[in-house]
């Protein structure tokens, strides 16, 4: 499969100080990638590096393209929709009003109506919602708002940081099971980092594992998942 992304010796930086250290890896179109490792090895920051939300050297290839957006938009122009951690919703806005502004670069206005559908279609508790203020939203319904905002843009490559966090387990297997599906059902290529390894690598189909801003292991996401040693010493599960 070909890859969609690809970084060749990626570093990032915040001011002076360096966190990514020649990073490789590659996410296949139509395929999910997952990130792992523990807390401060340099994930976020390569979901942000990529977005142009922190500085980095290196080689970002997009369809086998140069990659160089100079802001976040430049990123979205090119399909690629971030979720943030934090989820990054605006509390003050109505659901609807946080959907339609995930499609504010596009013109056109039938084609974001029916995505407005879609979203809901995929959660229906946002269409309950839809007149509501995001800020009075639980967590779970905050990060479905996130993903769905999200998929507004029409991404062909979904970046996602840390989507369980601080959700109940029964929320937590409703959105994977959702993102299962746009990756299955509408090609969606997903970038995920996620502490919870068990759950990444059950939806992935590579991963990589990232300490202090290095690659230490990468490959299929059924293999690492079998490996009994490097599940016990780098996944703790």
């Amino acid at each position: 499969m070909a890859a969609l992304l690809e970084t060749r010796g990626l570093k990032a930086f915040y001011g002076s100080t360096q966190v990514l250290y020649g990073v490789d890896l590659a996410v296949a179109e139509g395929g999910v990638t997952a990130l792992l490792g523990a807390n401060g090895a340099g994930k976020t920051t390569l979901l942000r590096a990529l977005c142009a939300m922190a500085r980095r050297e290196g080689t970002v290839l997009l369809d086998g393209k140069p990659f160089n957006p100079r802001q976040a938009e430049d990123a979205a122009r090119c399909g690629v929709a971030h979720v943030p951690d934090g989820r990054g919703t605006f509390l003050g806005l109505t659901v609807e009003q946080n959907l339609r502004l995930g499609a504010y670069l596009r013109k056109d206005r039938d084609g974001v109506a029916k995505d407005l559908d879609r979203a809901f279609s995929y959660f229906p508790r946002l269409e309950e919602r839809r007149q509501q203020q995001a800020g009075t939203l639980s967590g779970g319904e905050q990060q479905m708002l996130a993903i769905s905002r999200a998929l507004m843009l029409r991404p062909r490559l979904l970046l996602l940081d840390e989507p369980s966090f601080g959700l109940a387990p029964l929320v937590v297997k409703g959105i994977f099971d959702i993102l299962r599906a746009i990756n299955r059902d509408e090609g969606v290529s997903m970038l995920m980092v996620e502490q919870n390894a068990s759950l990444a690598l059950a939806l992935a189909d590579h991963a990589y594992l990232i300490e202090t801003g290095r690659v230490v292991i990468g490959g299929a996401a059924a293999a690492l998942r079998a490996d009994e040693s490097i599940r016990r010493v780098y996944l703790g599960y």
